[in-house]
């Protein structure tokens, strides 16, 4: 199970003198507030509890939050046009959020001027949203060609809800390997090329369902799975999910079976197995009948019985957090 960074209340720094906050200033200089500490242990400590403050729904307000989550958490190769809120530069033909660049690159400014953010990095902060936005930033005017590394974002630093647009569509495209990283993957450098090599070879082949939001099929050698990235607030939604479970309308048919469900980025990601004979096509009808099931669950508002009550807790015993 994954470890989620100690979370911390940090603030800002206060006001000095008539109404303008502390400077920065090195870590072991004199604070400029005249404490008399170091600036690490008077308001420095402020400053750096806001940058690692972890914020447990980083894509919260942004079009498509659950493909989100499923794009940094489930999905090994997929990608997504995105708009921005002020329209792309000059010179930037499109910007594009990918799963995984190549060598792991935060983001690729590509010859052409296009961009390349990567989604599935380490970011430095509590707050991915804000590492992304930094990292977008930097790559919109990197040098075309180059990559951009990653770096920790300042604590008032814009984020992915103040760079993209609000009524942006959201539409994953899932791949079934990396042959998006470049234009012309037989002339890819010998470097990119032993990237791709490993990358598509490790790739689990996944395919996003078209009937309902945000549920992704993949396939393993033993048996295959349905995860479900969904938007309703978690004990609401583990209610309704004892309720159908102690009725035996949990499945999504005959061999399949709900067993239980991860966390992730604040959101609720329940996960089916299925029999390895069920492909995405055949699991597009029982999912879309399940939403209806789940829908009228989530409308009931009497206290679950005993058996719910039974039910409910062996789905939490089986909850497995991601992030």
């Amino acid at each position: 199970m994954a470890k989620k960074r100690p979370q911390t209340k940090g603030s800002r720094p206060q006001p000095h003198g008539a109404g303008g906050e502390v400077p920065v200033v090195g870590a072991r200089e004199a604070c400029p507030c005249g404490s008399g500490r170091r600036y690490k242990a008077c308001h420095g400590r402020a400053a750096a509890h806001a940058v690692t403050e972890l914020v447990q729904r980083p894509f919260e307000g942004l079009p498509g939050e659950c493909d989100w989550v499923a794009l940094r958490e489930l999905v090994p190769a997929a990608t997504v046009e995105l708009t921005l809120k002020d329209g792309l530069p000059e010179g930037v033909p499109s910007v594009t959020l990918a799963t995984v660049l190549p060598m792991a690159w935060p983001a690729l400014r590509r010859d052409d001027g296009s961009v390349l953010l990567g989604l599935q990095n380490d970011t430095p902060s509590g707050d991915i949203s804000r590492d992304l936005a930094d990292t977008l930033q930097r790559a919109l005017v990197a040098e075309p060609g180059t990559p951009v590394e990653g770096r920790r974002a300042l604590s008032d630093a814009p984020r992915l809800q103040d760079l993209l647009a609000a009524d942006g569509r959201f539409e994953p495209v899932v791949h079934s390997g990396f042959e998006f990283w470049v234009p012309d993957a037989e002339n890819a450098t010998p470097e990119v090329a032993a990237s791709l090599e490993r990358a598509n070879s490790a790739a689990i082949p996944t395919v996003k369902l078209t009937g309902v939001d945000a549920a992704y099929w993949c396939e393993t050698p033993e048996k295959n799975h349905l995860r479900w990235v969904m938007p309703h607030e978690e004990e609401h939604l583990l209610d309704a999910l004892a309720r159908l479970h102690a009725a035996g309308t949990s499945s999504l048919g005959e061999g399949t079976r709900l067993v239980g469900s991860f966390r992730a980025h604040g959101l609720t990601v329940p996960v089916w197995d299925l029999p390895s004979g069920v492909g995405a096509e055949e699991i597009e009808k029982p999912a879309a009948e399940f939403a209806e099931r789940l829908a009228a669950a989530l409308a009931v508002t009497e206290p679950l019985t005993p058996e719910e009550r039974r039910a409910r807790g062996g789905l939490t015993n089986r909850q497995v957090t991601l992030s």
